[in-house]
């Protein structure tokens, strides 16, 4: 009796849970992205210089994606990707959420306490 021929478990499929989940908390968020975008607007983008613990030494990086390549073909090979084509188009949009606009959409604001007191003086004492 048996399996299917084409009955494939996760590790036979090629997909591995841990590395995607890790590979998730790798990535700078989308607010983050966009603010070293606009900061690095009008001025002359610099990498900074050699790391050996980056692919590529560090040279040759995707700024919209925050992706570190192997050679510049690579590189290229991923600026004619879909994925990095529908970044830099959520790029060039408006600014994503950042963590402030959640925590004001939930009602997390700070408190409002009133108007505050001087120290060392009571109202009516």
């Amino acid at each position: 009796m048996g399996r299917c021929p084409n009955h494939k478990t996760g590790s036979q499929k090629g997909y591995s849970h841990k590395r995607a989940r890790r590979a998730k908390f790798l990535v700078k968020g989308d607010d983050a992205i966009y603010g070293e975008l606009q900061s690095l607007e009008g001025k002359e983008s610099t990498l900074p210089g050699v790391d050996e613990d980056l692919p590529g030494l560090g040279k040759f990086y995707c700024l919209h994606c925050d992706r570190y390549f192997v050679s510049a073909a690579f590189r290229d090979e991923h600026f004619r990707t879909k994925r990095h084509k529908k970044r830099i188009k959520l790029m060039q949009g408006e600014a994503p959420h950042t963590q402030l606009d959640a925590e004001l959409a939930a009602g997390m604001s700070m408190p409002d306490n009133g108007p505050r007191l001087r120290d060392g003086i009571s109202m009516g004492l």
